[in-house]
């Protein structure tokens, strides 16, 4: 039984992903035009808002199937599914920026 090889783009990911450099896989064009397919496929619009009853536009692509996970699944349609920015964020809440405001009050003295 011979094993498959790992595709080109999917070594790429791998070796991006091991360099710490995964980001620079969604700038690749092989990327853009996947994305674009997939919005085109979805009708520009999000699918977990579709499933609800709701509208919102699609402005993301996201990997079911994490990228860093499975970068064999990359650019496989199944894996993908178009998203609006706040379906996106609940899908990804370890990337919201969580913020903390200073609790210590500054009193400033007028200068009249």
């Amino acid at each position: 039984m011979d094993i498959p090889q790992p595709s080109k783009i999917t070594r790429h990911v791998e070796a991006l992903r091991k360099r710490g450099r995964i980001k620079l896989f969604y700038k690749m064009g092989i990327w853009r035009r996947k994305r674009r397919q997939i919005l085109d496929r979805d009708n520009h619009e999000c699918q977990h808002c579709k499933a609800k009853g709701e509208y919102s536009k699609a402005t993301c692509v996201h990997h079911i199937k994490h990228l860093d996970a499975r970068p064999d699944l990359a650019l496989v349609d199944s894996n993908l599914v178009s998203l609006c920015d706040a379906c996106h964020n609940q899908e990804h809440p370890e990337k919201l920026r969580k913020y903390q405001v200073n609790k210590k009050e500054y009193i400033t003295p007028e200068r009249w």
